[in-house]
């Protein structure tokens, strides 16, 4: 086995001495050869397909777990219509209707966050340490993840907080 470094477009004539060179040498063996940007590829090819499949994953349980939230923000404010009615005849505001929803989501998204990225550091950490070039991977990752998560419930609860904000609180009041 050897290595051998050739002159950028000289490949085919270097592969065809060689060739010669080992027909001389061992007659009996076939020769074969391999690329070494071939080879490194094929070591790295299951964890490119791994990357594609976690970003697709990714993608479908954002959306789901979007949708899931989006039905509970729902049922809260109909649940909670005429509280809301009632804000509203006492002076407030829809900012205030907005942080009144968002409030107790928030919360529980940040105690997941705080769960789960602990948990999600190791788990990086272990499968990072597997590969010849280690790396270490960054706090800020996990708090642009949290940043993340916590914008995107937060537009995902606003448009029926703010639905509910400006509502009327005549027509909620008159029909409870």
């Amino acid at each position: 086995m050897i290595i051998v470094r050739t002159q950028t477009g000289k490949t085919k004539e270097a592969l065809a001495s060689l060739k010669e060179v080992y027909k001389n040498i061992n007659p009996s063996y076939p020769f074969t050869y391999q690329f070494a940007d071939e080879e490194y590829r094929m070591l790295y090819r299951n964890d490119l397909i791994i990357s594609k499949l976690s970003i697709l994953f990714s993608a479908l349980a954002i959306l789901i777990s979007c949708l899931g939230l989006l039905g509970l923000v729902m049922f809260s404010a109909e649940q909670r219509t005429k509280e809301i009615g009632i804000r509203k005849v006492l002076g407030a505001s829809v900012g205030q209707i907005i942080v009144l929803f968002s409030k107790n989501f928030l919360e529980l998204i940040l105690i997941a966050f705080l769960i789960a990225a602990p948990l999600a550091w190791y788990l990086m950490k272990t499968w990072l340490q597997e590969f010849v070039y280690k790396i270490d991977i960054s706090w800020w990752i996990f708090a642009l993840a949290g940043i993340l998560s916590v914008l995107i419930a937060f537009l995902t609860m606003s448009y029926q907080a703010i639905k509910a904000g400006m509502a009327s609180p005549v027509k909620s009041l008159r029909t409870e």
